[in-house]
């Protein structure tokens, strides 16, 4: 499966986040959403990219939902969540359900890949290529560009 593009409609989903609550995309509309998809809990890569949204997530907070999902089952997101602090949802996609419909489906794990979605639940901007650290910023800049958040 292919990336999403630019003007699709989000795909809805629905699974567990660290604590175990279900979650749905469609939870979210009316704001916009960086739903960003990483391949594994405490790798070195992951580890810093999510320790990056964490520290920047003020730039976020009231203005976007901030949104990381792996293949990683709710268990071990949760020790990942308590061991780096964070201060956003890690949602598991055991079943590799959610990173099919947005075509980030790596050899066994997600692909580094961010999507922002609007507040209309449409995609409004694809990263590809994603550089782990710095990536909060940048996609806060892109929002801004947007004008998806002001």
């Amino acid at each position: 499966m292919e990336l999403l593009k630019v003007g699709d409609p989000a795909p809805d989903f629905e699974t567990v986040d660290q604590n175990g609550k279900t979650v749905r995309l469609s939870d979210f509309r009316g704001m916009p959403v960086v739903l960003y998809f990483y391949p594994k809990d405490n790798t070195p890569g992951c580890t810093v990219e999510a320790k990056n949204f964490r520290d920047n997530i003020d730039i976020f907070n009231s203005k976007a939902k901030v949104i990381g999902v792996s293949v990683d089952s709710q268990e071990s997101h949760m020790k990942f969540h308590e061991k780096l602090n964070l201060n956003f949802d890690l949602l598991s996609d055991k079943n590799k359900d959610i990173v099919k419909k947005y075509g980030v489906l790596g050899v066994a794990t997600a692909k580094r890949v961010t999507y922002i979605i609007d507040k209309d639940g449409k995609i409004a901007y694809v990263f590809e290529k994603v550089k782990p650290d710095g990536h909060a910023k940048e996609v806060y800049e892109k929002m801004k560009e947007l004008n998806i958040i002001d």
